[in-house]
């Protein structure tokens, strides 16, 4: 009588094995997918990054700052005669 319990038991055992272990690998997919997801979307973040950082370091040349005088706020170099030298 032990014995037909003994086997379904272990029939249980197998299914639910199996159960698991295609859940696990589902999960492992889905967790591959989106780490690669994850991955690109760093890879677009740091691409980002490094044109801010650039686009930054523009920010404060002499030449930008110049131009947007010009442009922006109407604004011209004065001629040499009308510039004066203030010392310390």
């Amino acid at each position: 009588m032990s014995a037909p319990w003994l086997i379904r038991a272990l029939v249980m055992l197998v299914v639910i094995s199996a159960l698991a272990v295609s859940y696990s690998v589902h999960e492992a997919r889905r967790l591959t997918d989106e780490s690669q997801k994850l991955q690109q979307q760093q890879t677009r973040l740091e691409s980002q990054w490094s044109q801010l950082l650039l686009e930054h370091s523009t920010w404060g040349s002499y030449a930008r700052v110049e131009r947007l005088a010009r442009e922006k706020l109407g604004m011209k170099l004065p001629k040499t005669d009308e510039r004066v030298l203030i010392r310390p």
